[in-house]
């Protein structure tokens, strides 16, 4: 019998390994191009257990939600709605804005702001947010309760959800309605007789009951618009006021997620249907803060200044791709699509040094491997 030496060993396995990689199958690549041919706002996706992605949002005129579903976040199917405001004694079956959901326990659940129906004052703005349940992601949704998760006296929007060691935290965004904040923006803006006051939108996070049906302590005010004009913020976070598009500066569309032991929290400002509607982020130690704002903000804008054709981005959620890539789910309008909002998935990344990037947003056709 011939004894072959460890190096001759070596070589022959190496060969092998190279032989058995030339014959395996490739690894197939998803090409696509944005915007998606989903008409949804603020739009937002899961990977089921079932291993296929579905899409939810914001959709026009509806009394519900409609989703999409994907097998390789490319091409969308509408599988209609998944979602119809059921308890008239709970919401007014109008206004049902930016659902998430969530697979937990092999149940599905669903977050989403909507008008209540207790509204004594008979406010104009009198969102809250509600919990809907489904044993497939599929639907139908089903409300959890017939009321909302808590009431913090104010109108609030924007739901998105982290979990964490058994506990769970909730994010939203106090509306702008009946909370004129002073500021040097606000009177800069009324020196030049354009607005009598500027109303503000809030990032607030709290701790809530696993099961949803309350919150733990008191809700943490985390991000909210500068109040200096000399703020490295001030000046994208102003547009819609120094347009003079309206008299509104928002703080709105969170989303957190942690990478190497920074949370990150993306938000939105300016007005959601305007043009200069843009995204940017804010880092912390902990999920309820103190959170930074970043120094490159915005992340993620309108690109008509730069020869581009896409404006209103916003309301985002980061994705992350079982080859590692993170993306940025978000929405936007072209041109084409008018005041339609339409779907945008473009590359997110966290450079060595901590600084988020998002590669968007992009018109060209895009590769997902």
């Amino acid at each position: 019998m011939k004894i072959f030496s460890t190096q001759t060993l070596c070589a022959i396995a190496a060969i092998l390994v190279t032989a058995l990689a030339s014959c395996a199958k490739p690894e197939k690549s998803v090409t696509y191009k944005n915007p998606l041919n989903v008409a949804f706002g603020d739009p937002f996706v899961l990977k089921a257990s079932d291993g296929k992605y579905y899409m939810y949002g914001t959709s026009e005129n509806e009394k519900g939600f409609r989703a999409c579903v994907s097998d390789d976040l490319a091409n969308w199917t509408d599988i209609g709605r998944v979602y119809e405001g059921a308890l008239p004694e709970s919401w007014t079956l109008k206004n049902f804005w930016a659902p998430e959901v969530y697979e937990i326990n092999k149940k599905y659940y669903m977050l989403f702001s909507a008008d209540w129906k207790e509204n004594p004052a008979n406010e104009q703005e009198n969102f809250r947010i509600g919990v809907a349940v489904s044993d497939s992601p599929r639907g139908p949704f089903k409300d959890l309760m017939n009321r909302p998760i808590f009431d913090p006296g104010y109108p609030i929007i924007d739901a998105n959800l982290w979990f964490e060691n058994g506990r769970v935290f909730l994010y939203y965004s106090r509306c702008c309605y009946k909370n004129p904040v002073a500021s040097e923006v606000a009177d800069w803006a009324k020196q030049r007789g354009w607005f009598k006051e500027i109303e503000e939108s809030w990032i607030y996070g709290v701790e809530i009951k696993p099961d949803f049906s309350g919150i733990i302590g008191e809700p943490r005010l985390l991000l909210r618009p500068p109040v200096k004009m000399d703020d490295t913020q001030a000046e994208w976070e102003s547009r819609s006021v120094t347009s003079r598009e309206v008299n509104r500066r928002w703080t709105e569309g969170s989303f957190i997620f942690k990478k190497n032991g920074t949370y990150y929290m993306m938000y939105s400002a300016n007005y959601y249907g305007g043009q200069n509607y843009a995204v940017g982020y804010a880092t912390s130690d902990n999920p309820l803060g103190p959170f930074k704002k970043a120094e490159n903000n915005p992340v993620l804008q309108k690109n008509t200044d730069n020869g581009g054709d896409v404006t209103g981005t916003g309301h985002n959620m980061v994705f992350t791709h079982a080859n590692g890539t993170q993306y940025c789910v978000y929405h936007g309008r072209t041109t084409k699509t008018g005041n339609r909002r339409v779907v945008f998935i473009d590359p997110l990344e966290i450079k060595p040094n901590g600084q988020l990037i998002v590669n968007g947003p992009t018109t060209t056709p895009q590769i997902i491997k």
